[in-house]
């Protein structure tokens, strides 16, 4: 079979077109950052004070380690809830009964189609107005929309997971005596988050990233402790890349962490691996909505 390709392969004079084109785009782009560069000049933001404030010892210890905390604390809870709240209904996306499979996919979809602010929004206000025994409002508020989103995405994994596994996975179990809701639960479902638990770590970064939308409704996460920051310092420019620093780190070794078990575990599942998390379309490594194998009826 001959590989297909999207266009035909570029002579010397389409390669040569191509080079100047590359050179001319980053020239482009040097340019442009040049000019950011004069205008941030021109404004004093490269200003050593606005820096020392941004970086110095009482900085990390009163705004960026506390939010650090509160983030990774809320990514903590919320990560826990979403593999629980996944597991749970991504079961339930393969459940024999028909009403658990309409039921579980209602609210799969639905959390799936709101958005985490939105809810965070709600949530808070709801909190405030109805359950203010709750003394931690923001940060409950955080975490149970992110657990609602997240674990509707990992119950989407999770049933892709199993979709993704060979049919005679299933039939096997089905030839020792085996139901199929317990073929799902011994044989399948097990393998399924071997196969998706390097997605289930990727899909950390994106708690990581939606845990800072929680400064919108005062949760003292990394976000909100810069921005009190930059406003006692007057150097928002610089808080905020120290914040982007941070959050480029940590989510950076949570894909190199993803990347590595899906090479530690792609001989240790009948399935495949999956990477990423396939936000837009998570069912698509299962080949569609309907994938599943003996045990997903």
């Amino acid at each position: 079979m001959t590989a297909s390709v999207l266009f035909d392969a570029q002579g010397p004079r389409a390669r040569a077109l191509s080079a100047v084109g590359n050179v001319v785009s980053a020239l482009v782009v040097l340019a442009v950052l040049g000019w950011m560069a004069s205008v941030l000049y021109a404004k004093g933001q490269f200003e050593a004070s606005l820096w020392q404030n941004a970086v110095s010892a009482e900085a990390w210890q009163s705004y960026y380690l506390p939010g650090l905390q509160n983030t990774l604390r809320s990514a903590l809870f919320a990560t826990v809830g979403s593999v629980v709240f996944g597991i749970v209904f991504g079961v339930g996306r393969l459940s024999q009964v028909r009403l658990v499979r309409w039921f579980s996919g209602v609210v799969v979809e639905f959390f799936r189609a709101v958005p985490v602010l939105l809810m965070m929004i709600f949530f808070y206000m709801y909190f405030s107005a109805q359950a203010q025994w709750i003394t931690d409002r923001p940060f409950a508020a955080v975490v149970l929309a992110l657990v609602l989103y997240n674990g509707s995405v990992i119950a989407e994994l999770v049933r892709s997971g199993v979709g993704n596994l060979p049919k005679g996975q299933g039939e096997a179990g089905l030839a020792v005596g085996l139901t199929p809701a317990q073929t799902l639960r011994s044989v399948q479902l097990p393998q399924a988050l071997v196969a998706m638990l390097p997605a289930m770590v990727s899909q950390l970064v994106v708690v990581l990233k939606d845990s800072a939308l929680g400064q919108l409704i005062l949760y003292p996460e990394l976000l909100r402790s810069a921005q009190v920051l930059s406003s006692n310092e007057q150097n928002p420019l610089q808080a905020l890349v120290i914040v982007a620093a941070v959050f480029i780190v940590i989510n950076y070794l949570l894909t190199v962490v993803a990347h590595r078990l899906a090479r530690l575990l792609s001989s240790r599942t009948a399935g495949a691996t999956i990477e990423g998390t396939g936000i837009g379309n998570p069912t698509a490594v299962a080949g569609g909505p309907g994938g599943g194998g003996p045990g997903a009826v």
